[in-house]
């Protein structure tokens, strides 16, 4: 086969999704633990961002790196214990897969994300390979995927397996990372072995699951790269594509093909321009839990809707990450942002999965505000203005709200003069 052998339309339903929740969960989840630093992409991918890493998710990583904060913090914490004891701590005794996804499916998310082995090499169900690393034979003794599954498709929403082929810090014992350079290319598997060790998991999660996503993370080993030979990935995009008509592949592979082009925070966001695409982020400035973060770490609700308003008028969505603790339960703040944007996604939400590009009409308004192409008409979503209960704008058209408990829209000195109520959210209004 060839690589071009996989071009098809991307499913509907993802062009549709214009909110995913991405859960990091894992060993990291017991540290819970890491400096709220910075936004990737904001400082350099050196020793200033890895040795001082906000992503709670790479403390192993981040505790091999000696004296840096975290280093001192597991000296001082767990004694500088092996990382497989946190393993062994995690019991996720408050886990309720159900209540959580009915959670997410609740604000507007269509589809969810789950770390089913992260750069740590634990898996959260029971992959080949790994003897009794992984979450039904430690820890939670639980296949923690297969939980997931069941909810979410319960819910109606599509499942994502996130996996890191990558970098495995247990299956091969490279130095830690203090580069974008060792994590990309100089200290990442790039083997045969490792290679078919990959493979055979992503044959099991499809085999079991059923996927209808597949997010792979950081890089594919080299081993695995080359078409029609026993570990090429190429060939096992087309059995997944057999298997899962539906499912989704990203482009972190680093292989000729994929369904969707990704940015993190701030970083690669050239890909936003290249087709379709997806940005990722947290809540706060990491994935996984971090016991650290608080509210004044994180995006307000009012950044989260017009982030997402902002994505979908330019051909993206957002993944947007949470990370529960080790019991299994979300922490407060970020179950209370998500509950927040609830109100909004269920009245503009369905119209917002309509959105597939930016609209032509001019608006020339001092509020933050898009334009947008929906199913049947162009949308006019504008932001209460900071000091102000009604912002002007200068329209040709006429405009209709799509909801008057949000705002209505009077004449006013040759212009629309917008008046709010006090609702989370931007205002939207139908033009023409």
């Amino acid at each position: 086969m060839e690589w071009n052998d996989l071009e098809r339309d991307v499913p509907q339903w993802f062009e549709r999704s214009k909110l995913g929740i991405f859960i990091h969960w894992g060993a990291y989840s017991v540290a819970g633990w890491a400096e709220p630093t910075a936004k990737l992409g904001e400082i350099p991918g050196d020793e200033g961002w890895y040795g001082h890493n906000p992503y709670a998710e790479w403390y192993f990583n981040s505790i091999r790196i000696p004296n840096t904060p975290a280093y001192e913090h597991h000296q001082k914490v767990w004694g500088g214990k092996p990382y497989d004891v946190l393993l062994d701590e995690w019991k996720a005794e408050e886990f309720d897969a159900q209540e959580l996804v009915d959670l997410f499916h609740s604000v507007g998310a269509g589809y969810l994300v789950l770390t089913t082995k992260h750069h740590d090499g634990i898996t959260l169900w029971d992959a080949p390979g790994t003897g009794n690393r992984n979450t039904v034979a430690r820890g939670p003794k639980k296949d923690l995927v297969d939980a997931y599954v069941k909810a979410t498709r319960k819910a109606g929403m599509r499942f994502g397996a996130y996996y890191s082929g990558g970098l495995d810090w247990w299956f091969r014992h490279l130095p830690a990372h203090l580069s974008d350079e060792s994590v990309h290319d100089k200290d990442r598997p790039k083997d045969a072995e490792y290679a078919a060790y990959a493979l055979d998991h992503l044959k099991d999660l499809v085999e079991r699951y059923q996927p209808d996503m597949l997010w792979n993370d950081i890089n594919w080993p080299d081993a695995g790269k080359e078409l029609n030979t026993p570990y090429a990935l190429g060939n096992f995009f087309a059995e997944y594509y057999a298997a899962c008509p539906q499912g989704v592949v990203n482009d972190r592979w680093r292989v000729p093909h994929a369904d969707f082009l990704t940015s993190e925070y701030v970083a690669d966001l050239e890909n936003e321009s290249k087709g379709i695409w997806e940005n990722c982020r947290g809540l706060g400035l990491s994935f996984g839990y971090n016991q650290v973060e608080s509210l004044d770490h994180a995006m307000s609700p009012e950044e989260i809707l017009t982030t997402l308003v902002d994505f979908a008028a330019r051909g993206g969505r957002l993944l947007l990450g949470v990370g529960p603790k080790a019991d299994g339960t979300l922490p407060q703040w970020q179950v209370d942002l998500l509950l927040a944007i609830k109100p909004w996604m269920n009245e503009f939400g369905e119209m917002l999965s309509g959105v597939s590009r930016a609209g032509n009409t001019e608006v020339s308004t001092e509020s933050w505000h898009r334009v947008a192409q929906g199913d049947d008409s162009e949308y006019l979503f504008i932001e209460k203005p900071a000091n102000a209960d009604e912002a002007k704008v200068k329209l040709q058209q006429p405009l209709t709200s799509v909801s008057p408990e949000w705002a209505t829209v009077t004449e006013g000195d040759g212009c629309k003069i917008i008046k709010f109520n006090n609702k989370v959210g931007p205002a939207v209004f139908k033009i023409g």
